[in-house]
């Protein structure tokens, strides 16, 4: 009942939106009203790190906690995939109240533990994630006359061996005035879950409001005099003045001594609208560049359809009109002359080896692929913006179970054409559609997940939620794969347009060796999406927002088009050549690009992840980077497999050679 209730405030809300002309507001993401005095509370989330990759709970650390008790937020499959733990904190603040010199706690004495775990987070470069009103806390600081933009703020630093904790935050929250508008405030709410806002007074109260629209942070490190803070109580003035200079550091720890922390707090009016708050976090960085990737990716699509065309035009073409411009002796004599790709008539569909594993691996990067393109197409139009965390996640999880159907069908009916309309065995190939890929992918989880559980890190997968997964792959994922087969296997199956002999054809001994060729051809893919990567990548692993969907959606098309033509052209030199071996290296002439992927990956961890401390933390990385190009591999694998089909289809339908 509900989630009834949320989908019909969702629908009233985005047709008011609409009816209204007023900004668009992303979903997921509702404004919530602040009166003056009304209490903001702080949340936190998990301590992340690019050194080590493995998130932690805030209150892992010597922190101080709320009066209320440590109470975890509401959380999506989405963000307990993605380790985050949101959890509420001791930072509050009153709506337009400015306040200065606020006494927060002071935490026991730090015994050899927790002294030692404090500097180990420090080394490590462990940062806090404080968020407001759903949005991240921001921090800006110059270098060489730039201004760079950080979310949350770190732990503390070291200086000429010791270490400081930065225990004094100075918080600027920009507001701007609500507005509110006909139809649609009433069915505002917050970030965490959709609410009814009651109006104060009258319907058309005169009350003044304001919503969060900016969320700062200045971490300071300041000396308190801790004898004159045994006394205070929490949210109590400090006696003496704070002074926050981010740039001098003066809060040493140490063993046996405890921390006072503090904080401050200003409001200040902005003209950010709400549907524009997002954008001090998806400012697009070197727009250029990803002009420029698309750009590349345009040239090397216009080479290789150069190479195509010639391939139709001017060979195959010609050799089609030859043919059927002779009369039936001419053709006859003509085909005891026939040289190229015209020998291998006989032998071009012979059923490849390892039939059912190739139809399972194809099935699966249509999941894959149809997954990515629906996915990446909501991300681009906003439904699955950063505002509604975990959304992504949760979404690709929800298309991969729905695509199932594509799966089983495209695995059987291809299983089917192979064997020329042999229903037997369906069945199997369809279980190994539903279990081939996300079984590679939960072992590889799993083994990752130890690692993380040995640390204690947030990021380790609860055993709730491994249930959960388990539960959605083989009561949803499984029957609709199973489905998709069904239907595969009651599908006509395509006829090859040419008979195969019985004695295979012996393959001329060849000049070099065709998978060298095979594999260096996945070059071409991955020059379209090199550039691309980087800021994946970089997003991924270094906490930096990627919201440019639309680049990476374009990208994405560049891509399958670009793998399609490089299998193609493939294909036809190999037919040429006389082998029709092409079944398997149709689909790794386009997938090879998970190679150099991979190779990326690798070069990515040694010059640009220089800080990723410890083999626990490069073994996380490189199995998640595994476990992306195996993805990229079927998807990228199959486009190039079923372009080059349909033009083998094409070629040898278009001509009777028997």
């Amino acid at each position: 009942m509900r989630s009834m209730d949320r989908f019909g405030i969702w629908v009233l809300a985005i047709l008011s939106v609409i009816q209204s002309s007023f900004g668009f507001y992303l979903p997921g993401s509702y404004p919530h009203k602040y009166e003056v005095g009304d209490y903001l509370n702080v949340k936190v989330n998990s301590l992340t790190s690019i050194e080590t990759e493995m998130p932690f709970s805030y209150y892992s650390l010597p922190f101080c906690k709320p009066t209320e008790g440590i109470k975890d937020s509401a959380e999506n499959l989405g963000e307990l995939l993605m380790g985050d733990r949101i959890e509420n904190s001791p930072y509050r603040f009153k709506m337009f109240k400015n306040e200065s010199e606020i006494f927060l706690c002071q935490t026991d004495k730090l015994s050899a533990d927790s002294f030692k775990l404090l500097k180990k987070r420090i080394d490590e470069m462990y940062q806090v994630n404080p968020m407001l009103d759903n949005l991240p806390a921001i921090r800006y600081t110059k270098k060489d006359g730039y201004v760079l933009r950080w979310t949350g703020y770190p732990v503390g630093i070291k200086v000429q061996d010791v270490y400081y904790v930065f225990n004094h935050l100075k918080f600027k929250v920009l507001v701007h005035k609500y507005e509110e508008a006909a139809n649609v405030a009433r069915v505002m709410g917050t970030g965490d879950a959709a609410e009814v806002i009651p109006t104060v007074g009258k319907k058309d109260s005169d009350v003044p409001g304001y919503m969060v629209v900016g969320f700062e942070v200045v971490p300071c490190s300041f000396a308190h005099n801790g004898e004159s803070t045994k006394k205070l109580k929490m949210y109590e003035r400090y006696t003496t003045p704070i002074k926050c200079d981010s740039s001098s550091v003066s809060m040493s720890v140490k063993e046996g001594q405890s921390i006072v922390f503090s904080y401050e707090v200003s409001f200040e009016e902005s003209d950010i609208k709400w549907p524009s708050r997002w954008d001090a976090y998806l400012k697009m960085e070197g727009s250029k560049v990803h002009w420029f990737s698309i750009l590349n990716s345009l040239m090397v699509i216009t080479f290789l359809a150069g190479i195509v065309l010639v391939i139709f035009l001017r060979t195959v073409r010609r050799d089609l009109t030859r043919y059927e411009e002779l009369d039936k002796e001419a053709q006859a004599q003509m085909n005891e002359e026939l040289s190229g790709w015209k020998l291998v008539v006989g032998d071009v569909f012979r059923a490849p080896s390892n039939a059912s594993l190739l139809c399972v691996m194809v099935g699966d990067g249509v999941q894959i692929l149809g997954m990515a393109v629906v996915t990446i197409l909501f991300a681009a139009l906003g439904f699955m913006s950063p505002a509604s965390r975990g959304t992504l996640i949760t979404g690709m999880l929800f298309f991969y179970m729905i695509l199932g159907i594509a799966a089983g069908y495209v695995s059987v009916r291809l299983w089917r054409t192979i064997g020329c309309g042999d229903h037997r065995g369906w069945m199997s190939v369809a279980w190994k559609a539903a279990c081939f890929f996300p079984g590679i992918a939960f072992l590889i989880l799993t083994t990752l997940n130890f690692l993380l559980w040995g640390s204690h890190s947030t990021g380790a997968i609860p055993f709730s939620l491994f249930v959960i997964l388990l539960l959605l792959w083989f009561c949803i994922s499984v029957p609709l794969t199973l489905i998709g087969g069904y239907f595969g296997a009651k599908a006509p199956h395509i006829e090859f347009p040419v008979r195969t002999n019985q004695i295979p054809r012996e393959i001329p001994a060849q000049k070099y060796p065709s998978w060298l060729l095979v594999l260096g051809a996945g070059t071409l893919p991955f020059g379209t999406l090199f550039i691309e990567l980087f800021f994946i990548m970089s997003s991924i692993w270094m906490g930096r927002v990627y919201y440019v969907f639309g680049f990476l959606f374009v990208v994405l098309i560049l891509l399958v088009v670009v793998c399609a033509e490089v299998s193609l052209v493939l294909t036809y030199m190999h037919l040429c050549v006389e082998d029709y071996k092409w079944w398997w290296k149709s689909f790794f002439a386009s997938g090879s690009v998970a190679i150099y992927i991979f190779i990326y990956s690798i070069n990515y961890l040694v010059f640009d992840l220089k800080s990723l401390s410890g083999p626990v933390s490069a073994t996380l990385y490189l199995g998640y980077s595994l476990f992306m190009v195996l993805a990229i591999m079927l998807a990228t694998g199959t486009v190039g497999f079923l372009s080059s089909f349909w033009f083998v289809h094409y070629l040898f339908s278009s001509v009777k050679l028997d």
